[in-house]
């Protein structure tokens, strides 16, 4: 009898909790539900681990500051959360004055390039981009052939720098050297190429330089805008942007709205001036700071800009395996040999380096930011990554959270069904 009792209650109850699993509860409704504490119910499991870790990752940070003079931000994620974010220095190595934030802005000098193939992966996606056409298609005037978009996302183009051809023939170094200018004057010289198109790797500013002349021939939009548009706006990064020199002024003295850049040395630090160059874009002269970079981080992840059979492109090696060539090279990342699954790209340029590193397998980030040209080898930011000491779980709370706060969309992202 108590059998047949409690088998009519379950089904009772069971029919009650469908009829009312549709329903829809009005604004006033919600209003009246009572409030909970969920800090009295819920019990964060990885606070101890991850105060644990942010000691460790910091205690590291000041050994550097001290050995190194290190002088930057740095950001610790793993598996979906910030685990440490801090600021070491001042932004006036001159004056020992003004301490640095975590929000402060830097050149990311050539870490600016996993953006810029960022861009033409998105063209890609949109079927504006072959990777294995002649870049002709889009530069007509471009006076090499055989040189494919995909040979100049890996560096297998054989160009020569342009920064020595600027050097050689740019007439007045206080007038800015423009992306149009670049290809007007591969045109006019026409310099010897190191090789032949995909017949070697040479790491060279002018192969994301001329991707940045393709993504404005393409899209139709400058590329400054291009990147605030369809990249930064829709990741929320909010503070980050391509430096845009104005050409029909001189050339500033110092870059406006950053951190400076500093040269440090036996002497007193000296501020690192602008720079003729700096109006080329593609390959350097983004700015953006840790927190922003993490964003990026977070849309590569969830397949934000891209679909993921696109996006994997960026990841895999780009030219055959060398002995003698310890790291591959994707679309703007380096491949790690030495510890396998993970990424990075390093940056240096006038007075700042930047570190920007991955390690897929174990789902931590590193955000190194600087502000001088010297500063810690960057074995010890990999002994950092690859520490496994302390380790934390999976995170419950995922980019959802991020989506509704900032009404974010995702129009690729899998998460759903992660």
């Amino acid at each position: 009898m108590k059998t047949r009792f409690l088998l009519l209650f379950l089904i009772a109850f069971l029919v009650s909790c469908s009829s009312k699993k549709d329903r829809k509860y009005t604004p006033e409704e919600v209003e009246k539900w009572p409030a909970v504490n969920t800090e009295s119910i819920f019990i964060n499991l990885d606070d101890q681990v991850i105060k644990k870790k942010a000691a460790q990752i910091d205690k590291t940070f000041q050994n550097l500051k001290k050995k190194t003079t290190f002088n930057g931000t740095v950001l610790f994620a793993e598996k979906g959360r910030i685990v440490f974010e801090k600021s070491y220095g001042v932004r006036n190595l001159k004056t020992c004055k003004g301490e640095l934030k975590n929000d402060d802005l830097y050149q990311l000098s050539s870490v600016s390039k996993m953006f810029t193939a960022e861009a033409i992966m998105i063209l890609k996606s949109r079927g504006l981009v072959d990777y294995d056409v002649d870049i002709k298609t889009y530069i007509p005037e471009f006076p090499y052939d055989g040189i494919t978009t995909r040979m100049l996302l890996t560096h297998r183009s054989g160009l020569s720098r342009y920064e020595t051809l600027a050097d050689n023939h740019w007439p007045n170094k206080k007038i800015p050297f423009t992306n149009d200018d670049m290809i007007e004057y591969y045109v006019k010289y026409q310099p010897n190429p190191y090789f032949k198109p995909d017949n070697g790797f040479h790491y060279c500013n002018v192969n994301y330089a001329l991707l940045a002349c393709i993504v404005e021939r393409v899209s139709g939009k400058r590329f400054v805008d291009f990147m605030r548009e369809d990249v930064f706006d829709v990741a929320g990064m909010h503070d980050s942007y391509i430096y845009d020199m104005p050409t029909d002024t001189m050339v500033s003295l110092y870059l406006p709205h950053c951190v400076q850049g500093y040269y440090v040395g036996r002497r007193c630090p000296r501020q690192a001036q602008n720079e003729y160059l700096n109006g080329v874009k593609g390959d350097k002269i983004m700015f953006s700071n840790v927190e922003d970079m993490y964003r990026f981080k977070v849309a590569l992840d969830y397949g934000l800009f891209v679909p993921d059979s696109i996006q994997a492109e960026a990841f895999k090696p780009g030219s055959p395996k060398y002995s003698k060539r310890k790291d591959n090279y994707g679309f703007g990342w380096r491949i790690s040999r030495k510890y396998p699954g993970c990424f990075y790209h390093y940056g240096w340029w006038k007075g700042y380096r930047s570190f920007f590193m991955f390690d897929k397998e174990n789902d931590r980030t590193l955000i190194v930011l600087t502000n001088t040209d010297k500063g810690p080898n960057s074995d010890v930011f990999w002994k950092l990554l690859k520490d496994n000491t302390i380790s934390l779980a999976p995170a419950s709370i995922n980019i959802p959270v991020m989506e509704i706060e900032e009404n974010l969309k995702y129009p690729y992202s899998s998460y759903r069904e992660r």
